[in-house]
């Protein structure tokens, strides 16, 4: 067991490694804020991670079965929100279902895969970021019978921020797999993915199709399109650390991103929001149980290496705690977006 298989042992916590910004802004929308998902507390971006996991079989089908997972649990979401817009508008309605077949194509796709190869299709272990991104949304400030329109916006919002992280793990996942070797398995595994990947792109820009075109309508709209998209970019990296950083010191890192999330609401809502959700962010007994669960794993793997490498890892979390976010734009998450949209494609 070494040091790089620690590091991608942690990436077993994360779920899905769903959704990222991949540099598809129409013109008209590149005037508007644009989200690029940060890095693993400012340190590993996808490439890295993904690097590691392709080398660890059992940890790269559980991350697989993630993925599984997650595209299941999407038309589950998205027939909810269906159901609350109760028929209107009609056309986002439609679109909604349209997402929701290429989301059951996609788990069916994915179960397949996994059936096939012999891997378990249940519930993956660890840290949920669907079940963690869904304790975080303030969708109880959102009444569609009454705030129809704020509730549109935050639903498209919310959509789009997640989308964009999955668009960026697949793109990565696809990149390490072209560098990993070409075993039936790894290949079937790209080729699945890159099935899977253009249509994510393809929800994306939906997305921001959607949300320019509210913004264009007034002043008015292009604020509250700008501050969702504020405030759901703060909730979608927080649910994604909260599924990825299990080292000590992750509560307080947890409390610190909550409070980001809170200062992008209005003054008023800042107090309830942050004491509804502060004590289970404290508290976090999913991941107690995780630090069980990978601590039992390593052990069982390499007692030596546990000791050598393991504690010292996770003891060394409380030196990150006061590292502030990332100001900088991520380069990759531009830069190589087209590169890898083209070369998904071609292949």
């Amino acid at each position: 067991m070494t040091a790089n298989f620690c590091i991608a042992l942690l990436n077993e916590q994360a779920e899905k490694l769903r959704y990222t910004y991949i540099g598809i802004f129409t013109k008209e929308h590149k005037i508007m804020t644009v989200a690029y998902p940060r890095k693993l507390r400012n340190a590993m971006g996808a490439r890295e991670i993904l690097a590691q996991v392709v080398r660890d079989r059992e940890i790269h089908l559980i991350t697989l079965n993630r993925y599984r997972y997650s595209e299941q649990r999407s038309c589950k979401d998205l027939t909810d929100l269906i159901e609350q817009l109760d028929g209107e508008p009609a056309e986002l309605v439609r679109d909604l279902s349209r997402h929701i077949s290429d989301e059951a194509r996609h788990a069916m796709w994915l179960t397949d895969l996994l059936v096939d190869i012999g891997e378990k299709v249940g519930t993956p272990p660890g840290v949920s970021y669907i079940d963690e991104f869904e304790r975080l949304l303030d969708s109880d400030q959102k009444d569609p019978t009454k705030d129809r329109e704020d509730f549109v916006i935050s639903s498209l919002a919310a959509i789009n921020v997640t989308e964009k992280r999955g668009c960026e793990y697949f793109s990565a996942h696809i990149h390490a797999l072209k560098k990993a070797p070409q075993t039936d398995e790894n290949v079937k595994i790209r080729e699945t993915i890159e099935k899977i990947f253009p249509e994510e792109a393809g929800h994306v820009r939906w997305g921001n199709r959607w949300l320019g075109a509210i913004a264009a309508k007034s002043p008015e709209h292009r604020q509250k399109v700008e501050q969702a998209k504020r405030k759901y970019v703060a909730i979608e990296q927080a649910a994604f650390e909260s599924g990825m950083d299990i080292m000590l010191g992750a509560e307080l890192r947890r409390v610190t991103r909550l409070v980001d999330i809170a200062n992008t609401m209005p003054m008023w809502e800042r107090p309830q929001y942050l004491m509804e959700r502060l004590p289970a962010t404290l508290l976090a007994p999913d991941l107690q149980m995780t630090r069980v669960d990978v601590a039992q794993r390593a052990w069982n793997r390499d007692p030596q290496a546990f000791v050598e490498k393991f504690v010292p890892m996770f003891l060394n979390g409380m030196n990150n705690t006061q590292k502030k976010p990332q100001t900088t734009k991520p380069r990759s998450a531009v830069e190589t977006a087209a590169t890898e949209t083209k070369s998904a494609s071609a292949d």
